[in-house]
């Protein structure tokens, strides 16, 4: 590797907050630092749901200032992540036509519903990979033809929220490839724009740009956003814009049969892979396959993950008690475990409320012995959660056909030590843990290999473990797990026929 020094910014959305994180690479470790953070909140206008654009663009160059405040000279490039699937119109002016749509918006269903009575999920799968969801893309343009049309100015181009960032930054419109995979108008087997299904269900070809892979140097900062923020100018990369597909590029694995976690709030369970899973079992599970840097496929599963721990945080303060995540990990610790287990995807789970009350209510109509305590409530929750990923571990080596050796968990939900360890009982894998800034760790190691300093993922991932260290945990009480697993498996299949 190379002795340059180079400087990064890392933007990082995410779908309630965001923030911007400094990287310093040395010519073969990376170190990081958070410079700026601030919220992402959705507007309600006239019933319809929209992202803040504005605002969150001034949030960005923002970060960009706050450089000046850590570091010296100029960064050398910067990129942007965020969720998937979300668009805003933009002219060959550079106007933005109106802020983008929340993918929570409403009319997504409906236009699911009528779109599927000319097609079938089958057909959308087979040629995307993506699972059929209300808020893909492909139905919310659906939406937007039915509603209003799509016979937009021909010099008008769709762009992905990633992509939007990109064009502001630097005046280059085109489409970054991680994030394309999300919209379910991706040919999977091609890495292109299925031109076919488009205009099969009449949305113009012409709104899209030409696809760029992670990694590639996409023009310089604009002349009049440098000098507003007296900072010189930098290159503006198209990293993995996909926030899990940066994640999964700082997975620090040596082997190639491993399954990853990436965990949070929701938990991303899968694997990367050189082709997408397109069977009939593989929908059926509810796996999709998006895509990741190098041309590959995640092929992955959304699991709710931490979302039930928090809820139960946030009634409890509602109630009056203020519970700390590290309290809460100590007071499960302590219990025996293994009493009582939920289903992480049953529906009942997906919407705020009163979760402790929701995990009482599924462990009564399931039949199990019901957590009383705080701290039963707990370890209920991350039993329940290490089961899930055994079970999902099981289907993905059901896809595959073979063992999967090693699981990477990385992201913030790996400070849950806990979890981490009842993950390798529950799966009888050794679990490596790390690291805890995944997504801008990716981020920025793919501005790293865009100037050049390294050339492959195995490096990449080489780099990543010699600058943050993973933690090992090896799977302990097989036997005891084993059949706690059994039984884990009667009482979802119970739910299930009583739903």
């Amino acid at each position: 590797m190379s002795t340059n020094s180079l400087n990064m910014l890392a933007v990082d959305f995410g779908a309630s907050s965001g923030r911007t994180m400094l990287g310093r690479w040395n010519g073969s470790k990376l170190s990081i630092e958070e410079i700026h953070r601030f919220a992402n909140e959705p507007v309600e206008l006239s019933g319809r749901l929209y992202w803040d654009f504005l605002r969150l663009f001034h949030e960005l160059k923002k970060g960009i200032h706050a450089f000046k405040q850590h570091s010296t000279g100029s960064p050398a490039s910067i990129a942007v992540d965020t969720w998937g699937v979300d668009y805003g119109f933009v002219d060959g002016k550079g106007k933005l036509l109106a802020n983008p749509y929340h993918y929570r918006e409403a009319r997504n269903a409906q236009a699911m519903d009528a779109m599927l009575q000319h097609t079938t999920q089958q057909d959308l799968y087979s040629r995307s990979g993506i699972q059929p969801l209300s808020f893909n893309t492909i139905f919310q343009l659906y939406a937007e033809k039915n509603e209003q049309g799509l016979s937009l100015p021909e010099d008008v181009r769709l762009l992905l929220m990633p992509d939007l960032f990109r064009f502001y930054l630097s005046g280059i419109r085109s489409t970054e490839y991680t994030i394309a995979s999300t919209t379910g108008l991706l040919d999977s087997a091609v890495r292109d724009w299925d031109r076919g299904l488009l205009h099969k269900l009449g949305i113009p070809a012409a709104l899209f740009t030409d696809i760029v892979m992670p990694g590639t140097i996409e023009g310089n900062l604009r002349k009049e956003i440098a000098e507003e923020l007296q900072i010189g100018g930098m290159s503006v990369v198209a990293t993995a814009s996909h926030d899990t597909a940066s994640a999964v590029v700082s997975i620090p694995s040596l082997e190639k049969d491993y399954a990853f976690i990436s965990c949070g709030t929701w938990s991303l369970m899968g694997v990367e892979i050189d082709q997408p899973i397109l069977t009939e079992e593989s929908l059926r599970y509810g796996f999709t396959n998006e895509g990741g840097a190098e041309h590959k496929i995640r092929t992955l599963k959304n699991i709710m993950g931490l979302w039930l721990l928090q809820e139960c945080k946030r009634q409890w303060e509602l109630e009056g008690e203020s519970l700390g995540f590290a309290h809460m990990q100590e007071m499960a610790k302590a219990e025996p475990g293994l009493q009582s287990y939920v289903d992480a995807q049953d529906p009942a789970f997906l919407t705020p409320g009163n979760m402790p009350e929701r995990i009482r209510r599924y462990c009564v109509q399931t039949g199990q012995s019901v957590p009383q305590t705080k701290a039963e409530l707990i370890r209920c929750v991350v039993d329940s959660l290490a089961m899930k990923f055994k079970q999902t571990l099981d289907e993905i080596e059901e896809l595959l056909g073979k063992r999967l050796q090693t699981i990477h968990m990385v992201g913030g939900g790996i400070q849950n030590q806990l979890l981490c360890q009842l993950t390798a009982n529950a799966t009888g894998r050794p679990v490596i843990a790390g690291p805890v800034e995944a997504t801008a760790i990716g981020n920025m190691m793919m501005q790293v290999k865009a100037h050049g300093e390294v050339q492959s993922l195995d490096q990449i991932r080489q780099a990543v473990r010699d600058s943050f260290p993973p933690d090992h945990y090896e799977s302990k009480d097989e036997s005891r797990w084993q059949e706690a697993y059994r039984i884990y498996l009667q009482v979802i299949a119970k739910k299930s026929v009583r739903s």
